[in-house]
């Protein structure tokens, strides 16, 4: 179904219409409603010669940037690999049950020893796919991991988690940018 602009003629219809309507609730009061003043319509521009079968679907959309909390200069050396993390912490191979305290205990105790950035390697999850009924999703840590940072008791302690660049272990690594200590 394809929408189209109402014409002057048949905006001013409408308000006749509208003008001569007896109200279904008297009793309710309203404000005088303006009427919108009618837009300028568009000179159509030729389009190029379509296939009728195959319609174009729009590109998809990208997932928005978490909002950048610390200095630019410093997040885009971060981001080249450029400053180098003063600690780390290996996760991979470890259960959510054991991973989960770990990194709670590495980033508080980096918070309270003043470190500014650390890396948390998380692993990129295992390739082969022992789903039966339906898939299995991959790298359960590499996904949890920045909810956990983002909840309390550690989300007072971190200022910015990105991925981490190649060299420091690319998708299977976060840096985390901590707060200063208090």
């Amino acid at each position: 179904m394809t929408r189209r602009r109402l014409t002057a003629e048949e905006i001013e219809l409408w308000h006749k219409v509208v003008e001569r309507a007896e109200r279904m609730h008297p009793e309710r009061s309203t404000a005088p409603v303006a009427r919108p003043k009618p837009k300028p319509t568009k000179t159509p521009q030729p389009r190029a010669a379509q296939s009728p079968v195959a319609k174009p679907e729009p590109p998809p959309r990208p997932t928005p940037a978490p909002a950048l909390r610390m200095d630019h200069g410093n997040f885009g050396r971060m981001k080249r690999g450029r400053l180098v993390p003063e600690a780390r912490i290996d996760l991979h191979g470890m259960t959510l049950d054991a991973a989960h305290p770990a990194l709670i205990r590495f980033i508080l105790r980096a918070q309270a020893d003043g470190k500014r950035l650390v890396l948390v390697i998380t692993g990129k999850g295992r390739a082969e796919d022992h789903g039966i009924l339906y898939p299995t999703p991959r790298g359960i840590l590499r996904r949890q991991v920045p909810h956990w940072l983002e909840i309390p008791p550690l989300a007072q302690a971190v200022l910015q988690v990105t991925s981490a660049h190649i060299r420091h272990g690319g998708e299977g690594a976060f840096y985390v940018y901590l707060k200063r200590g208090r």
